[in-house]
């Protein structure tokens, strides 16, 4: 009886523990889609240009990516509680300056302070997950830390319209203000260190500067597509990319500080949970942006509409991550992913060939659909490869998992805008052309959506 309550108390706290970094990263997630909706304003406030203005977001995510390449580094150096302060730090000077921001440059300045706590407490939370939680229980728990942190996408756009609504743009981080001091007093006195640190690492400042120039150059290449005169710009942000990346490449080769371990592309158990969990990132992100303008240019919706048909979907995302990852657990992981990724490339191509003769609210039922079975293969995915993963690189997986997420996700956008305008037959309405180059892009993301069924039969080849 006693070793019983003692394994309860043991999980309580473990419990505990991780709600308060997840609902660490939630708020973080939370403030980085709020502001979208305040582009508007804040672009007449002070005075600057919509593809200015984007790197509010953009330049979020992107030092999101940046730092959480650097997670596998920070979690041997760094105790679990040093981090989560720094985390919980960040965010509160974030907010600070980003509420009293004067200009657009204290602002971004603000926002990419702020940034650094999803790329710290993100990693840290899995981490955790990783060290404390039973195998047999690991899918349960990520299904639960990750219900809190995925609502966050569903909820920043209303929050941040609420925020708006009762007062401005900078009640957004106002109101985040008092929730992150009091998590920042429970952090402190509940994480503990669950392992032992490193010692022997230095961090690799040549490979941090070279994978910065790389994603920094990507993303300005990518966003460089559909401006005029655009494609000397992409191209020239391609090259510098891929330069950066042979740079970082050759740099892991010949030093022993390593940012991560880039033999972990190697092990096969990880790049065949990597690549799906990629695509399906960058397929979400990309539909999330797309379906909300098709059916305003396409069926004449209203804003409101546009925004109101991903909500079931969202909320589902969020919520069901608890029962995908009990499935995980309970009956393995071919249900899940199977399951996940045959809902995911068989409502895609309904899209494909039925979405020009649907109606608004056919569209939001297909995509809740769609929605579920992403976030089922989606979350799993990653949680499958860490559980199968060697020990020797779990941290380096973590921190690859987490940076390749960001970086699809920021770009999803951008191909999405690209091949949806990228039709132009003449005699066809703007609508029309629009309609086409939708089916032409959910075309691209179903080829990538049976790609992931030859990866997920690869990946159990290899684990069974």
């Amino acid at each position: 009886m006693a070793e019983e309550a003692s394994t309860n108390r043991d999980g309580q706290k473990a419990f505990l523990v991780i709600t308060i970094i997840a609902l660490m990263t939630f708020l973080g997630v939370l403030v980085e889609t709020s502001m979208n909706v305040t582009f508007p304003t804040i672009m007449k406030q002070f005075n600057v240009s919509l593809d200015t203005v984007q790197w509010v977001t953009t330049g979020y995510l992107l030092t999101v990516a940046l730092t959480m390449t650097t997670s596998a580094y920070l979690k041997r150096k760094f105790t679990n509680k040093t981090l989560f302060l720094a985390g919980t730090i960040l965010f509160i000077v974030g907010d600070l300056m980003s509420g009293l921001a004067p200009n657009y440059w204290i602002l971004l300045l603000g926002r990419l302070i702020q940034a650094g706590c999803v790329g710290i407490t993100g990693p840290l939370m899995n981490n955790i997950i990783l060290e404390i939680v039973p195998r047999h229980k690991l899918g349960t728990y990520m299904g639960m830390a990750n219900l809190i942190v995925l609502v966050g996408p569903a909820l920043g756009p209303s929050f941040g319209g609420l925020m708006v609504s009762i007062s401005d743009w900078r009640m957004i981080f106002w109101g985040t203000l008092p929730i992150a001091a009091i998590l920042l007093l429970l952090g402190a006195s509940q994480i503990k260190q669950y392992s032992k640190l490193k010692t022997g690492y230095e961090f690799d400042w040549g490979g941090f500067v070279a994978l910065s120039v790389a994603l920094v150059a990507l993303m300005l290449g990518i966003n460089s597509i559909n401006r005029a005169n655009g494609v000397i710009a992409t191209i020239i942000g391609l090259a510098i990319s891929i330069v950066a990346f042979v740079t970082f490449y050759k740099q892991s080769k010949r030093t022993s500080r390593k940012l991560f371990e880039i033999s972990t592309f190697k092990d096969k158990v990880f790049l065949y949970s990597f690549l799906p969990y990629i695509f399906l990132q960058l397929t979400n992100i990309s539909i999330n942006f797309l379906l909300p303008s098709y059916v305003q240019i396409v069926n004449h919706a209203s804003s409101f509409v546009g925004g109101l048909i991903l909500l079931p979907g969202s909320v589902i995302n969020g919520f069901g991550q608890p029962i995908y990852g009990w499935m995980l657990d309970r009956y393995g992981a071919k249900l899940p992913l199977y399951l996940g990724n045959f809902l995911f490339a068989s409502t895609l191509a309904i899209y494909v060939l039925f979405i020009r003769s649907m109606d608004v609210v056919m569209i939001a039922v297909i995509y809740t659909v769609f929605a579920a079975g992403r976030s089922m293969a989606f979350g799993n995915s990653m949680t499958y490869g860490l559980k199968k993963i060697d020990d020797r690189v779990r941290s380096d997986a973590n921190a690859i998992y987490g940076t390749g997420q960001q970086v699809a996700g920021s770009i999803g956008t951008t191909i999405s805008a690209a091949l949806m305008s990228s039709i132009s037959i003449a005699g066809m309405t703007h609508a029309q052309n629009i309609a086409v180059g939708s089916q032409l892009t959910i075309g691209l993301f179903l080829v990538l959506g049976l790609i992931n069924f030859g990866l997920y039969r690869k990946l159990f080849r290899v684990t069974d």
